[in-house]
């Protein structure tokens, strides 16, 4: 089984109270498709222009992702800016130049109109649609957004709601568009928008997953550095959308994606995020290995007594 990921590949500057880099590897897609590659062979769908550095070009190569659906056009690789505070959780955007991803068509292969799991990555909705749309039978739908899609595309957003699986959200997100302050509330109100699942991302908190009447607390691993939280939510998606294909076989003789299966797909999603962020851009995760992966799980269920 194959996963699909759609999302925006970029080149970022990152400035942190203690560092600041340029032409950072970034991109929703990218964290999303490096995570996954350690589970399945993720299928991306992006859009790049011909100034990308050949280097983080080849890096996609070298791993297990399919690189058919990524569009290199000529022009501008899609750049951002952004400079985190104090205790990392409080973030300010100094620039956003689309460039070639202003006019990002994402138009699926063939082969990938056939896939059953697909991975939304933090986008436009009217884009995550467009790809919904070209899919023939898709068994499982996970998408992130964000408080831009909240402010500027509510409409588009809302039909996209009614037609996912999970959502995955953080926690000022889900408020703003819940307008509902207490988590729990607001993780049910998404749930009646549509997904059947909710994953509320709390940072350094954690997450939750609400299902129906079901409820399951993840908290995020330990970590005694925080190099450059930028990625970590796409991460954690790529990293439960990989863990869930990967383990599509026991879920269709469980009877099809369940709260158990989901709960495992969590504690690896957060896993991948906690690397995600122990370096500036995806450095890290690409030099992670299965076995760091395996011990920082069972760690996560020892502390938490998961």
């Amino acid at each position: 089984m194959s996963l699909l990921i759609l999302g925006s590949v970029a080149l970022d500057a990152v400035k942190t109270p203690f560092e600041e880099h340029e032409d950072l590897f970034g991109g929703t897609a990218s964290y999303a498709t490096i995570s996954a590659s350690f589970f399945v062979r993720p299928s991306m769908v992006a859009i790049i222009g011909d100034d990308f550095p050949k280097q983080y070009l080849e890096d996609l190569k070298q791993r297990n992702i399919d690189l058919t659906g990524l569009q290199i056009v000529p022009g501008k690789t899609f750049r951002w800016s952004g400079e985190y505070f104090d205790n990392m959780n409080n973030r300010k955007t100094h620039l956003t130049e689309l460039n070639v991803f202003a006019d990002f068509i994402p138009v699926l292969p063939e082969a990938y109109r056939k896939l059953p799991f697909i991975l939304l990555s933090n986008i436009g909705p009217d884009l995550q649609l467009h790809v919904l749309d070209q899919l023939e039978d898709p068994r499982f739908v996970i998408a992130d957004t964000m408080n831009l899609w909240i402010n500027i595309a509510r409409p588009d957003l809302m039909k996209l709601l009614a037609r996912i699986d999970l959502l995955s959200i953080n926690d000022s997100e889900a408020r703003e568009l819940t307008g509902d302050n207490n988590l729990v509330k607001a993780g049910e109100i998404l749930r009646s928008m549509g997904p059947k699942y909710v994953a509320i991302k709390k940072g350094e908190h954690g997450c939750y997953l609400f299902g129906p009447d079901q409820f399951f607390s993840c908290p995020s691993f330990p970590l005694e550095e925080i190099k450059d939280p930028t990625g970590a939510g796409d991460a954690f998606a790529g990293g439960l959308a990989g863990y869930l294909t990967d383990h599509c076989d026991a879920a269709v003789q469980q009877g099809g994606i369940n709260f158990d299966i989901l709960r495992q797909a969590v504690v690896y999603g957060s896993v991948m995020a906690s690397f995600a962020i122990e370096s500036f851009g995806p450095d890290r995760l690409r030099t992670v290995t299965k076995n760091d992966i395996e011990k920082r799980v069972q760690l996560l269920k020892t502390y938490s007594l998961l």
